[in-house]
């Protein structure tokens, strides 16, 4: 049986958690201060710690001073209100949770639900590690480079905490399988791990598909329905491009983080939230507040643990790596071993790669299809990058010899836009083949384009509106 500490100075709540804590096939001690909490962790190491900030002999952090202490110990705060502070604070200490007073029964119960050691925890990272460096993965993740060495040992060290994540990168980076590997590595495994791509929904329909509306609400509810926060319950919830989130939804997020509650559509009675966020863009953060596109507030709420990862083209030396990876995963699923030769690895590390993994990834399956033989030669994979230009521009292959240049100091919105139109009038105005080379959805795309045409009207009347 499983064995609860209660550090908390008010008998009452102490009391209330105890009777709670019990009835979850639990033991329970209690302690009303530091001193106490040290003399009871002695006595008998728990399970799980439930520790109050505000203590008569100090603050309830003053316990993570004797890391041996707490060590076989899983650590969850008790505040009186959810911060950001609080957050970054719990998370460098180590805490595994935080709860707001005053606590709420659901959400303790779903974290005795999930009580699992820091060392059980421990030990399956040391197993990731040696089965990283044997095979070159790391959980759903691959690669040896130094930069993916970075992104695992971020993952490893916020992946069995409570913090909210908040992933930046190129498209086609992998930000959703980062995204699994810290559902997959934390306490919440167990349950739904449920991938929204705020970019594929519409926006009439985002409210209700996210947080769930109430039979006739709106034309055509006609029954209640469960959004992603109830389905999710427990687990975690990924929000991909997040940015394309309509501004007064991003309103309501926030809300659900600050406070832990949210409402279907249509009803005024509020639900319960258990369920981690992990955010993700592909686009700048500060420019997406800077342009409207994301909440000042949000943004900050979201990024306690910042993960951005890193492209392509900085990681060739996992190309190979990653190819083999993806022609085994075809040649299971069709049945046919075949192998790339060395002159095709050859042409695959020396591309630029601007769809990234996800490019990588259609490239291999294509070249499966196309190859006659057992063996995969450089004919059907994409020509070399073209090199940088004479005036310090990049020039980027587009799906063959065409190519842009970007003269120094242009902005990554106005690279997105010539890089996207470029590709566009390159596939004569072929949206799906345009969105699959550069690796975003067509939906992404479609937003991208209404964008610009949106801005180019603006900047017309602009124009031919006369001067006063």
């Amino acid at each position: 049986m499983s064995h609860a500490l209660i550090v908390e100075d008010e008998p009452d709540a102490a009391e209330m958690m105890a009777a709670l804590i019990a009835t979850e096939d639990f033991t329970v001690a209690t302690a009303n201060t530091l001193r106490d909490a040290r003399r009871q962790i002695a006595l008998q190491q728990p399970d799980i710690v439930l520790l109050d900030l505000q203590l008569p002999d100090g603050s309830g952090m003053e316990l993570f001073e004797d890391a041996e202490l707490i060590a076989h110990s899983e650590v969850v705060l008790i505040t009186g209100h959810a911060s950001l502070e609080t957050s970054i604070q719990a998370l460098r200490l180590g805490a595994a949770d935080y709860l707001i007073k005053p606590v709420n029964i659901k959400q303790l119960q779903g974290i005795l639900s999930r009580v699992m050691r820091p060392s059980a925890l421990k030990a399956e990272l040391q197993t990731l590690t040696k089965e990283w460096e044997k095979t070159g993965h790391f959980g759903q993740l691959w690669g040896r480079s130094a930069p993916m060495q970075r992104i695992y040992e971020q993952v490893a060290r916020v992946a069995g905490t409570a913090v909210s994540v908040f992933i930046t990168g190129e498209s086609g980076t992998g930000k959703e399988v980062v995204a699994q590997t810290v559902h997959d590595l934390s306490r919440r495994r167990k349950r739904p791990f449920l991938a929204v791509n705020c970019g594929a929904i519409s926006p009439n329909l985002i409210e209700s598909e996210i947080f769930g509306h109430e039979k006739g609400s709106f034309t055509g509810a006609e029954r209640q329905h469960q959004g992603f926060f109830e389905r999710a319950h427990g687990g975690t919830l990924f929000l991909d491009e997040i940015t394309e989130m309509p501004l007064d939804l991003q309103v309501k997020l926030l809300r659900v983080l600050e406070t832990g509650t949210f409402m279907r559509v249509g009803s005024t009675t509020s639900q319960q939230s258990d369920v981690r966020i992990i955010a993700a863009t592909n686009r700048l953060p500060d420019q997406a507040v800077a342009s409207g596109k994301l909440r000042e507030d949000l943004m900050y709420r979201l990024n306690v643990f910042p993960i951005d990862m890193p492209p392509l083209r900085d990681r060739g030396e996992d190309v190979g790596l990653l190819a083999e990876h993806f022609l085994h995963d075809v040649c299971q699923r069709e049945g046919q071993n075949k192998r790339f030769t060395p002159a095709a690895l050859q042409r695959l590390s020396r591309y630029r790669w601007p769809g990234n993994v996800r490019e990588l990834r259609n490239v291999v399956q294509r070249a499966y299809v196309m190859a006659a033989a057992e063996t995969i030669t450089d004919e059907w994979l994409p020509n070399e990058s073209v090199g940088a230009g004479s005036n310090g521009g990049a020039a980027q292959d587009i799906g063959g010899a065409a190519s842009i240049r970007l003269p120094l100091g242009t902005s990554m919105a106005a690279a997105e836009r010539l890089l996207i139109l470029a590709t566009l009038a390159h596939f004569n105005n072929h949206k799906e083949r345009t969105a699959a080379v550069l690796g975003v959805s067509l939906k992404t795309l479609y937003n991208r384009l209404k964008e610009y045409a949106s801005e180019d009207e603006s900047l017309a009347s602009n124009e031919a509106t006369p001067e006063r």
